[in-house]
This record gives C-alpha cells, structure tokens and sequence, in this order.
C-alpha cells in the first residue's frame, strides 16, 4: 500500500525516498542535530494532519459541501497516565497522546457540522494510530561496501 525508504549516513540527518518524491528528517542541535529538516515525530505528526485535511477535502467534494479551508493543528506530549483515559495500562506511569484542534473554515449547516466533526476523526491514519498497528520487524547486517 505504501513504501517507504530512509538512509542515514552521518550525523542524525535521513534521507527519505517515497515514488519520486525525496526529504530529509533531522533532529536539532539541542538533541545532536543539525536541523536540516523535520524531526520523525513532526514527520509522523505532518502526515496525520494532512490525512484529516485531505479526508475532510474528499468528502466535502463527494457530497457538494464548500469547504473554502481546514487548518489541522496537531501537538504530541507524553502526559501522565492518570491524566489519560487508560492510565492502569501503562507500568511506567506515562503515555504518548496527540491533542488535535480541527478548525473549519465556511458556512454550514448543523447536519453538515456534525458529519464533518465526525469524518475529522475517520481518516485512515486517524483509524491506524488509534487502533494500533502491527509492527514486524526484522535487523539485517550486511559488509560496508568498499
């Protein structure tokens, strides 16, 4: 469904490759880096807030809605576990969460209004992250070339 490559060669900066399209992931210098682009949590934080503005740009379309702008503003923390809804599941005492705020530009009736906050949080990376996600992972060692 989805490639994509990353090759690290000095420092912290990655280069990432997906079909044609070629961007760099670094940390900044406070963290060792030289902040030559985004970091992979901004990286991971970019592609859910382009998820939600592109799903709520498809239904709009699908239905005939004018939607003349979405702004996604999306903030990842690490919060106590107390503070989160599921607090007894996590032993070390915090949990990562995601503080989303979609603001929607336009005029609307409350049906639309409705189904509209509803499709904000059904985009397919909305489901993924919420869900969960199965990782497989595999370590490869291989010779440096001469």
């Amino acid at each position: 469904m989805a490639f994509v490559s990353a090759v690290l060669a000095e420092g912290t900066e990655v280069t990432l490759q997906a079909r044609q399209f070629t961007w760099h992931s670094d940390e900044p210098p406070s963290a060792g880096g030289t902040d030559v682009g985004p970091t992979p949590y901004e990286i991971l934080l970019g592609s859910l807030a382009a998820c939600i503005a592109i799903t709520l740009r498809l239904y709009s379309n699908h239905k005939g809605i004018t939607l003349p702008e979405v702004g996604v503003r999306l903030d990842f923390d690490r919060v106590h576990a107390e503070d989160g809804e599921d607090g007894d599941e996590h032993a070390d005492g915090w949990i990562d969460q995601i503080t989303s705020q979609v603001t929607i530009r336009g005029t609307f009736d409350e049906a639309q209004r409705a189904r509209l906050t509803q499709v904000a949080k059904r985009c397919p990376v909305h489901k993924t992250l919420a869900n969960g996600v199965r990782l497989v992972d595999s370590v490869v060692f291989e010779a440096p070339s001469a």
